[in-house]
């Protein structure tokens, strides 16, 4: 741990429990002025104190981590970089930034909170002028923005969500799943407690377009329609989604009530995302996956085998592994298609995913559609020196059969470059060697990668 200087949030500790400085003096067993120093920042707040502090209260030592701070310090940059600019406008220093971030982390998610809600009203607006100009008879469309709530959510939980994992191995054991073959026994599980009937539908009946062609539930006559196109594992997660909203339905609930999203739409987004994360973790239970994982040295091909799921699912259900006493690697993951848009993103570190403009064309990602059915590998440094290890895949999914519309995508999946030697892709790489590394941004508006030969668009950041 590097000297951590937090005093404005050992204060905001003793504000949110109502005691004094004397107070958290004496059960921290240090002098009243050395505290006061160190939530002034005039002294670092070192790693036998957090102990006590995680000892007397309780309190996640994440609290006081700065894991996270770069991210933080890069969605406050990115959104001063779009708001300013203009002529007069006084410059805000990385040093300024830094403290803003390190120091007062709620108030700098705040002002990416206020910017993300100003940016949905004026696209709304935008979106109801285009409407009314074209003639156009207005319709129902989700807010722009509620995809960034959610995704934000997950983020702050380092993309872990640790009741949603102890009910989903619960249920596993209950139900006495099976490893790689979890359909039969999910299959049981919903009709004898619940009296849904499976049916799997042939190829040429129709497949409601409203459950993407992946689910269909009919609460009247209790049926749950899935196309036949779908593998075994494919299969048993959809069934472990339909078990979300008939077993955990109350937990769902409270989880999306603690969570204080700003509207209807966000919430029911957030919902289907705590649905899919406990059927990821209902067919890989977190301690038999976590298990595997590092056994196979994260082997995504060999880990799909062994838990009969695809290769996208593996990938997601790695970034979520982050279990207190029991972490696996902090992963970053994402999804876009070939046009450059970015349907999924996670991160369980501190890897920013930019809000504005897109992403870096140089990053390994897009090169997956190039090469299908092939792992691809990049060792990558970000213009804040942080280096990193990619690797990426194209997957596709939808019906087979001549003729029939598929949906393809690119899967990423990275993570810090320290981790990179327990990861079976490292092999061949030279990661000791910074020239090795390809340097990215976090797309051409907020970058300062000024003599980039792929720069699309002028930075935000120029002055």
């Amino acid at each position: 741990m590097a000297k951590a200087y937090m005093g404005v949030r050992l204060q905001r500790l003793r504000e949110e429990r109502g005691i004094s400085q004397v107070a958290l003096a004496k059960a921290l067993d240090i002098s009243p002025s050395y505290l006061n120093q160190i939530e002034h920042n005039q002294r670092p707040l070192t790693v036998p104190i957090l102990l006590r502090i995680n000892a007397q209260f309780g309190v996640d030592v994440q609290l006081f981590s700065d894991d996270k701070e770069a991210g933080l310090i890069a969605d406050v940059r990115d959104v001063l970089a779009e708001v300013g600019g203009g002529a007069g406008t006084e410059t805000i220093s990385m040093a300024e930034l830094r403290s803003l971030a390190s120091n007062m982390p709620a108030v700098a998610r705040a002002v990416v909170e206020l910017h993300r809600r100003n940016r949905s009203l004026t696209e709304r607006a935008d979106s109801f002028a285009a409407r009314l100009g074209d003639g156009h008879k207005l319709a129902s469309f989700a807010l722009p923005g509620t995809h960034d709530e959610v995704r934000d959510y997950f983020n702050q939980r380092l993309n872990h969500v640790a009741e949603l994992d102890e009910a989903a191995e619960a249920i596993f054991a209950d139900s006495a799943l099976t490893i790689g073959d979890a359909a039969t026994r999910l299959a049981q599980r919903l009709n004898t407690r619940h009296g849904v009937r499976l049916q799997i539908a042939a190829s040429n009946d129709r497949i409601d377009d409203s459950a993407l062609a992946k689910r269909a539930y009919d609460p009247e006559t209790r049926t749950l329609r899935l196309p036949d196109h779908l593998r075994p594992g494919q299969q048993a997660f959809q069934m472990a989604v339909q078990l979300a909203q008939l077993e955990i339905g109350e937990l769902l609930d409270s989880l999306i009530t603690h969570a204080k999203f700003t509207s209807d739409e966000s919430r029911r987004l957030a919902r289907i995302g705590l649905a899919n994360y406990f059927a990821g973790a209902l067919v890989m239970p977190y301690a038999a996956f976590l298990q595997s994982a590092e056994e196979l040295a994260y082997d995504i091909e060999r880990l799909s085998n062994r838990f009969g799921v695809g290769f996208e699912a593996v990938c997601h259900r790695l970034s979520t592994l982050q279990r207190p006493g029991m972490p696996g690697l902090p992963f970053f993951f994402v999804r876009v298609d070939r046009a450059g848009n970015v349907s999924k993103r996670h991160s369980a570190a501190d890897f920013h995913f930019s809000r504005i403009g897109g992403t870096c064309p140089l990053w390994i990602v897009y090169e997956a559609f190039s090469q299908p059915e092939r792992v691809l590998t990049q060792t990558a440094v970000m213009p804040d020196g942080r280096s990193y290890l990619w690797l990426a895949r194209q997957v596709v999914s939808g019906p087979v059969g001549y003729g029939r519309p598929q949906k393809t995508f690119a899967i990423g999946l990275g993570c810090d470059l320290r981790h990179a030697h327990r990861l079976i892709y490292s092999r061949g790489l030279d990661l000791s060697d910074p020239a090795a590394a390809t340097p990215i941004g976090t797309g051409c508006k907020v970058c300062e990668r000024q003599r980039c030969p792929q720069r699309a668009a002028p930075s935000l950041l120029e002055h």
